[in-house]
């Protein structure tokens, strides 16, 4: 379904359908509310429908119901595995638990994703600090007292900061089963409150609230309105002070927080405050590769070259989710086309998630860098006299690049390339096609930088 209707779709619809039951032709889907089940019934019951046939043929119908408030749930027996899954992915999948609500006490938290563990989270130097902190309270959760707490986790949007809260609550309740576990929106919050106060239940909200072993709030920047924030701040001091474990994220710091009263902030800012920073290339590079591989491990012939990789994690650069969508519509791309996924096909693919779609003016000092960057030389050594094999090669692709994408002249070029003869970049360029007419490899590596000093 992901890949067919695309992650956002996938997302906001389908994240929390759980399967209920097999039986007699009947696929029994279960949702959190009326609202959903009704939605689905109306605009993807055939779509779905047709999706569970391909992995069950004898379905004929869909029954869909609203699920109690639940923790725990047992996958489904007698369940067909999809023949394109590998043996390993089997095993993964049925060693993790389905998505679930957390909830104490009849109240009903937000859902939690199985997907998102410290198994799935990949760690750069971006958010390490964040990655060690939650791990630790979560290792921490049956100790009288946490060393950080409240911890604050913040930082823009998609950079993994509700990941961390969802790995910390899976943490928690595989060591310690009994252990209350709520997590929950700031949103959640605010409308269980405002229910609470219309009901004249105010009292007992809070005392179910002060009584649970860890809280994770999500989306603190929403949470609004005086009356909801005093009552939240009570709540914070009555967990903390009671030796229980509070997590926050929020786009921004405490500090900067300005919807909140200072009282507040003072106290989400009296714990750790850990920042999770804007990726870097490697880290990039890491999920991609991460979430490609077990792309390739569930889909049979699949195939994503580093080329590809790299060319993805140069040019998307806003948020994890972002690079999740790249590699499911690569995917979705070669099961519905049966294509090799070349770097033309991920360009196509993902282009409107790219910024620039207009080609910029290329310069010999964006080629040097690129092709420095790539290679891994240093700039000072293209321009040199150096003839080390490690350091001629991209000098001569820079120089093919420079004649391909500049309107340079050879001698320009030469000039620019440590005073260097027409003649030297001319045989430069001769020698460039000649191995691209027979190494693949090379042909790839100069079409990704191409496209990077392009785009």
């Amino acid at each position: 379904m992901r890949g067919e209707l695309g992650e956002d779709v996938y997302a906001s619809w389908f994240r929390g359908v759980e399967v209920d039951d097999i039986a007699d032709g009947v696929i029994h889907l279960t949702v959190a509310t009326r609202f959903l089940r009704n939605w689905l019934r109306t605009h993807y019951y055939d779509t779905v429908l047709r999706q569970v046939q391909g992995e069950w043929p004898n379905a004929e119908r869909l029954e869909f119901s609203v699920r109690q408030p639940h923790f725990t749930v047992e996958p489904p027996k007698d369940v067909a595995i999809p023949r394109a899954v590998s043996p390993q992915v089997v095993a993964e999948r049925s060693a993790l638990p389905m998505p679930l609500r957390t909830g104490y006490d009849g109240f009903e938290g937000s859902p939690l994703d199985p997907r998102l563990s410290f198994g799935s989270f990949v760690v750069g130097n971006t958010n390490k600090l964040a990655h060690a902190a939650a791990h630790q309270v979560a290792l921490s959760s049956s100790s009288p007292q946490s060393p950080f707490n409240p911890l604050f986790l913040h930082g823009n949007v998609g950079l993994g900061k509700t990941h961390l809260l969802h790995a910390i609550a899976w943490e928690v309740k595989r060591q310690k089963p009994e252990a209350e576990v709520l997590y929950l929106t700031a949103e959640r919050f605010m409308s269980g409150f405002v229910q609470a106060l219309r009901a004249r239940d105010a009292l007992a909200f809070k005392e179910k609230l002060r009584n649970i072993d860890i809280l994770l709030i999500d989306d603190m920047e929403f949470l609004q309105g005086p009356t909801i924030q005093q009552e939240f701040c009570h709540t914070l001091n009555s967990l903390i002070d009671g030796g229980r474990q509070v997590v926050v994220a929020a786009d921004r710091a405490p500090t900067h927080l300005d919807k909140l009263d200072m009282r507040m902030r003072s106290r989400l800012g009296g714990g750790l405050v850990a920042e999770i920073k804007t990726m870097d290339y490697d880290l990039r590079h890491k999920i991609l590769e991460k979430r490609a591989l077990e792309a390739c491990a569930e889909t049979n012939g699949l195939e994503v070259s580093d080329t590809v990789l790299a060319f993805l994690a140069e040019r998307l650069t806003e948020s994890g989710r972002e690079l999740e969508g790249a590699v499911h519509r690569l995917r979705a791309s070669y099961q519905l086309t049966d294509e090799p996924v070349t770097i033309a096909v991920a360009e196509q693919i993902v282009r409107d998630l790219m910024r620039g779609a207009e080609p910029r003016r290329v310069r010999i000092d964006d080629i040097l860098r690129t092709v420095s960057k790539h290679y891994g030389v240093n700039r000072s050594d293209l321009l040199s006299g150096r003839r080390n094999r490690s350091i001629v090669r991209p000098r001569q692709i820079g120089m093919y690049l420079a004649k391909l994408l500049t309107s340079r002249s050879l001698p320009e070029i030469g000039r620019r390339f440590g005073n260097r003869d027409h003649t030297t970049v001319l045989h430069a360029i001769r020698k460039v096609e000649q191995l691209m007419s027979d190494d693949t490899q090379l042909r790839e590596e100069i079409e990704l930088l191409k496209r990077l000093l392009r785009d």
